[in-house]
């Protein structure tokens, strides 16, 4: 028999995994959106998601539990799929793989006042401290870049993009606490399947308007492959076991991690710099995401009992 204590550790290491998946795959956007589109390269990653999903729905005899929810399922598939990846996409045009998974991190933030006004959901003391320390974590990231003055008139070519992943990132606040509340009762596999067929009928007949005009390069096909197979498909089963597991607040905190994956993979690949402030941001992060899952909880002094 599990122990609790058991459970909580895997379920961390399954936010960890998580994490490291969805912190590559703006390094993959960010090689690949340019030379398909944004548009394009979205509908083929959620195209590629749903080959590899929808034969295993099939395989493990989950397919009927999508009867009956197409519309909840599209809901989902437009707010959590088609319209937040379509918006990074726009944003990795312009901005780093690192600074646009560091720009995610405010979905925790739009979850929690989502599920509030929403759900009247309440915070934990261990998830309020978690929060502000993910939020300290997240300012450490991002003080060296903030810092820095940008050149003449790049404002403006900035702002949009920033405004596109803070968007996105309302986008799958909503659709997390949406898929909690309704459809919290269908398997990971059919949730993902469903949810990445919907995404891809409501984006392929839009991208065919946006079809690029030269053969995209082997390196940014690879990494549609990649971002639809590994980033998507995998990673979405992983995502919606731990919203049935966690609730979508404590699932959403996963983006407190996805920076120190982002930054690490663009050093590693896209030759960004590794500094001190995202060592110090990357360990207040983790002890956050420890707190908001309770993994690692405060201590509580027991007051004596009164006669």
């Amino acid at each position: 028999m599990k122990t609790s204590q058991g459970i909580q550790a895997r379920q961390g290491l399954e936010l960890i995994l998580l994490a490291s998946i969805w912190g590559a795959s703006f390094m993959f956007m960010r090689i690949g959106s340019p030379e398909f589109g944004p548009v394009l390269f979205m509908a083929m990653r959620t195209l590629i998601a749903s080959l590899l999903l929808v034969p295993l729905l099939f395989l493990y005899r989950q397919q009927k539990a999508l009867s009956g929810q197409w519309p909840k399922l599209f809901i989902v598939g437009a707010l959590n799929t088609a319209i937040p990846f379509v918006l990074f996409g726009y944003a990795t045009l312009t901005l780093s793989a690192g600074l646009t998974s560091i720009l995610n991190t405010t979905t925790p933030m739009f979850g929690v006042l989502v599920a509030y006004l929403w759900f009247k959901d309440k915070l934990s003391l261990n998830a309020v401290f978690g929060i502000i320390l993910g939020c300290l974590g997240v300012y450490l990231l991002m003080y060296d870049k903030i810092a820095v003055t940008p050149n003449p008139g790049e404002e403006s070519n900035i702002l949009l993009p920033v405004l596109a992943v803070m968007g996105a990132a309302l986008c799958y606040a909503i659709s997390a606490n949406f898929t909690k509340r309704y459809l919290s009762h269908i398997k990971p596999l059919a949730q993902a399947s469903g949810s990445q067929l919907a995404a891809t009928v409501l984006l392929a007949p839009v991208s065919l308007f946006f079809l690029p005009t030269s053969m995209p390069s082997p390196l940014a096909i690879t990494s549609v492959v990649l971002l639809g197979t590994v980033c998507t498909g995998i990673a979405y089963i992983i995502f919606f076991r731990l919203i049935a597991a966690l609730g979508p607040a404590n699932a959403m905190s996963v983006t407190y991690l996805i920076p120190v994956f982002g930054v690490f993979w663009g050093a590693l690949f896209l030759n960004e710099v590794v500094t001190t402030s995202m060592l110090l941001g990357g360990g207040c992060i983790l002890t956050g995401v420890a707190l908001i899952t309770g993994v690692i909880k405060l201590s509580k002094k027991k007051s004596a009992a009164k006669a």
